[in-house]
């Protein structure tokens, strides 16, 4: 699987973890390169606390575009740390 916005490959993996129709990358999958930490904070009812992060590509954001559980509930814990994207960014294999 492949996440790619404005033309760039942000994650490439064949180890997704697919939770509620989210395909969720390994860290070391994902080109950090184009991920800024945002201060926005969710709360999922059984995953736990997301954090996020935004995307930056030649110039242009995706404010929150990829999220990640850094520590997910007993029942999430497969996708500790994993990151899924949104808002745009395109799921491929």
């Amino acid at each position: 699987m492949k996440a790619i916005w404005n033309g760039v490959v942000l994650a490439e993996s064949d180890a997704t973890i697919v939770v509620e129709g989210n395909h969720y990358f390994p860290p070391e999958a994902v080109n950090h390169d184009y991920l800024r930490e945002s201060e926005t904070h969710t709360r999922c009812y059984w995953k736990g606390v997301a954090s996020y992060y935004t995307i930056e590509v030649d110039g242009k954001r995706n404010l929150n575009g990829a999220w990640y559980y850094p520590q997910p509930s007993a029942q999430a814990q497969d996708i500790a740390g994993y990151i899924a994207f949104w808002r745009g960014v395109q799921i491929v294999r």
